[in-house]
């Protein structure tokens, strides 16, 4: 039989007292725990299993766009909690200022993620990368570049960075 959830309860990160919740329902055994992968965020109906193998419906708007640490009670009086999985992006660090000469590079190398519609985001002197290619096909157009300063690697981030993806139309 399918355990269905579709009553939102809210976010550990953003609620103490349903992270109390959580925490009691996992010592008395009625917390249900699922991974997720990103692109489930926002389907309106996911069907699944939990880490312990029972079946679940997952029933949401789409407005409501998962996130790590959601929280669901489940049609059996169960607590659901989302866990979105972890994910490698590639990390550009730059090491160096910018001058003149590299301002030209910056912008092919924004013309090269934007024409690609990568989702990026911008923290320090990184940018986070999300792909949508073939890693060795933009690793190849980047180096091209000849960036001074300029390093390409690789992290495991959490689920719940949230990237941005500016619209883009031709």
């Amino acid at each position: 039989m399918t355990e269905v959830a579709e009553v939102y309860l809210g976010n550990l990160a953003q609620d103490n007292l349903l992270a109390q919740k959580v925490d009691k329902a996992r010592e008395s055994e009625r917390l249900l725990e699922v991974n997720l992968q990103k692109s489930d965020r926002h389907k309106g109906r996911i069907f699944t299993q939990s880490t312990s193998g029972i079946a679940l419906g997952i029933i949401k708007s789409r407005e409501l766009k998962l996130q790590d640490g959601d929280v669901f009670q489940t049609t059996a009086g169960n607590l659901l909690l989302i866990r979105l999985e972890a994910e490698t992006l590639m990390v550009l660090h730059f090491a160096e200022a910018i001058n003149s000469h590299s301002a030209m590079k910056l912008v092919r190398l924004g013309h090269l993620l934007g024409n690609q519609h990568y989702p990026i985001k911008i923290e320090g002197h990184k940018i986070y990368v999300r792909l949508t290619t073939d890693k060795k096909v933009i690793i190849k157009m980047i180096e091209e570049l000849n960036l001074s300063g300029l390093t390409i690697g690789w992290e495991q981030v959490s689920a719940f960075k949230d990237m941005i993806n500016h619209s883009h139309h031709h």
